[in-house]
């Protein structure tokens, strides 16, 4: 099949790298596209956001599969313009999507399925935000009603930086605060089959220990030892089957990949979010870890034949991804700094090198374009082998500002050395 991936970050490099490595597809296609998805793909420019110019492009090239990989351009109804043409692509309705572009449409949707999340109040004025606030006490949880992308959510004690944070935004949620590890689970669902993916870690903020700002994502792993026995079954019999069952009693298909973001918490697991399309990085580690052919679950979930393919075989042993950053993110980004040392890097085995935001200069050098410029993704025996590869693949790779987190799966590492070290 020809294939066509809509988007320029790293979960859509990823994407596009796990498709060209599918024997089924014929040609990897990516619009807009980055530097490092050319050697993968053939780019075209395109407005993500244009449902009509995605639709154009995906029938002059006359593509089997169009996968539509940001959250924003599905919430805009790309993938309903791509189908329209009568052209199979992977990715929800914009009505489904809402599922994301919405936090008030997803508790909603999670009351009518039964799905255990946290309490929460629906806030459009400062009042109702500041009495929310007092009701539920610290820690603070405060989240933007719309898209955000990732940093629409401040968790604190300080009273005044919540409700700040609420008065900054249209809609908020304010939360209850869930304790207990928090836990990426996807799924490729075609609106009536669902296909749980390994679950994964990710780390929100900027600094080691968890500290700082969240950004959108500063690292991940899969998959995970400690996680409860029977976790993923659990998940998906009270979760993601009775989501997917719930849009469909509404009339809504859900066909693409449901992420749900989870905390187990002491009560048991607690919905803390959903989304409406890959995980970014965390997709970068579960593809790396992927031995099924990704091009033929993604088609089989548009076309609506889901249950006509396997579920996913997953290879044996780990994968670390750990992000870098440009200097002064996430409150700002710095451009046009020159990238070096990838080449050694992906040239190494079980090593994969994506970028995020890269882009040539006017002497074709790679230079920074954003706030996450790329991501080590390595493949180990286990996670503690994993990341020493990452990391090791991080520090062969410079850039003037460069930041990273230095204790990416550092805990479930070095878990794995403890046992394995007599007592």
């Amino acid at each position: 099949m020809k294939t066509l991936v809509i988007g320029t970050g790293g979960r859509e490099h990823a994407l596009a790298l796990a498709l060209s490595r599918d024997p089924s597809v014929t040609e990897v296609h990516a619009a807009p596209g980055n530097p490092g998805m050319s050697a993968v793909a053939t780019l075209h420019p395109v407005d993500p956001m244009s449902g009509q110019d995605v639709a154009d492009l995906a029938e002059r090239l006359a593509v089997d599969l169009v996968v539509v990989g940001p959250e924003a351009p599905l919430v805009a109804g790309v993938a309903d313009a791509v189908r329209d043409r009568g052209i199979s692509c992977f990715g929800p309705s914009a009505e489904a999507a809402q599922l994301e572009g919405s936090k008030a449409f997803a508790k909603d949707v999670m009351a009518g399925a039964d799905v255990p999340t946290a309490l929460a109040h629906v806030c459009v004025t400062e009042e109702e935000a500041a009495a929310a606030l007092d009701a539920f006490g610290p820690p603070y949880v405060v989240k933007d009603d719309g898209l955000a992308a990732g940093k629409g959510v401040v968790v604190t004690d300080d009273r005044a930086a919540a409700l700040a944070h609420a008065v900054s935004c249209e809609r908020v949620l304010v939360e209850e605060y869930l304790d207990g590890p928090e836990v990426s689970l996807f799924a490729i669902t075609d609106g009536s089959t669902v296909y749980p993916l390994l679950p994964a870690q990710d780390f929100k903020r900027i600094f080691d220990n968890d500290e700082g700002p969240n950004t959108g994502g500063m690292g991940a792993y899969t998959p995970l030892p400690w996680a409860p026995h029977g976790l993923v079954d659990e998940v998906r019999e009270r979760v993601l089957q009775p989501t997917v069952d719930e849009l469909a009693r509404r009339g809504v298909r859900f066909s693409g990949l449901l992420y749900a973001g989870l905390a187990l918490t002491e009560r048991g697991v607690r919905v803390v979010e959903f989304n409406a399309r890959f995980g970014d990085p965390e997709t970068q580690a579960l593809l790396a870890l992927l031995d099924s052919p990704l091009g033929v679950l993604l088609k089989a979930a548009a076309d609506g034949v889901l249950d006509d393919v396997a579920p996913p075989r997953w290879k044996p042993g780990a994968a670390v991804t750990v992000v870098m950053a440009s200097a002064g993110y996430p409150e700002t980004s710095r451009s046009g700094d020159v990238i070096r040392g990838i080449e050694g890097v992906d040239a190494q085995p079980d090593i994969d090198v994506i970028h995020a935001g890269t882009a040539l200069d006017d002497d074709g050098r790679l230079v920074t374009a954003g706030g996450r410029v790329l991501a080590v993704t390595a493949v180990g025996d286990d996670i503690a082998h994993a990341r020493v590869r990452a990391y090791q693949g991080v520090t062969a790779i410079s850039f003037d500002g460069a930041q990273w987190r230095h204790d990416i799966a550092s805990r479930a590492a070095a878990d794995i050395v403890n046992e394995d070290t007599p007592a």
